[in-house]
């Protein structure tokens, strides 16, 4: 729950999602779920040449099983807060 708990802190902010067959989505985060799946708007593709089948979605919906990395923006991430949140919920376990 820790990381789903942070990740909705990002809702609204640029996110760039790299999925396990290399395909990097850039977009807006709107929403995630507990699963981890992402919603993502106003989306871009990192390699439109390697992928140009990609160039006319703007909108998408990833399924958490298949997210390799997701980017975040440097000034979203608070490293205070999460070895704080690791550490409870360390501690709840």
């Amino acid at each position: 729950m820790l990381f789903y708990s942070y990740f909705k802190t990002l809702v609204g902010k640029p996110v760039t999602v790299e999925l396990k067959n290399d395909l990097a989505i850039a977009g807006t985060l709107v929403s995630v779920d507990q699963y981890l799946n992402i919603k993502l708007e106003n989306t871009h593709v990192a390699d439109e040449e390697r992928y140009p089948h990609m160039r006319s979605v703007r909108n998408c919906f990833i399924r958490g099983s298949v997210v390799r990395y997701v980017q975040l923006p440097a000034d979203a991430v608070d490293v205070d807060i999460l070895h704080d949140a690791t550490r409870r919920e360390a501690r709840g376990a």
